[in-house]
């Protein structure tokens, strides 16, 4: 997985993108098919403003949370991330696990006469 880390209105310490980086790399437990993550950091007046989107085969996840402290709003927008990445996976294994259903010669005969 591939991690990106930008602040905005500011230049983010190397504390600060480690600690953005280890949580966001522990979202890999949930789900292994993460191709690309964004973390953008923004500071909006006395609010810090924490967006994650995530890359997962063709979909995006994407989660902005909002508080008064920066590792506040990235514990919470990992949190939202993975609870959106154990609802996608169930999404994906019940999808694999749905087949269709096998059809009774009766049926298929009953089709072509009409």
């Amino acid at each position: 997985m591939q991690v990106n880390i930008t602040a905005r209105h500011y230049k983010a310490t190397q504390k600060l993108k480690d600690f953005a980086f280890k949580k966001v790399t522990k979202l890999e437990k949930y789900f292994d098919g993460i191709i690309d993550c964004d973390v953008l950091l923004d500071y909006e007046k006395k609010v810090q403003v924490a967006d994650i989107s995530l890359t997962v085969f063709g979909q995006k996840l994407q989660v902005i949370e909002k508080s008064e402290d920066v590792y506040k709003s990235i514990e919470f927008a990992v949190d939202k991330l993975e609870r959106q990445l154990k609802k996608y996976k169930g999404k994906l294994r019940q999808h694999k696990n749905e087949k269709v259903t096998d059809l009774e010669p009766n049926d298929l005969s009953d089709e072509n006469d009409q």
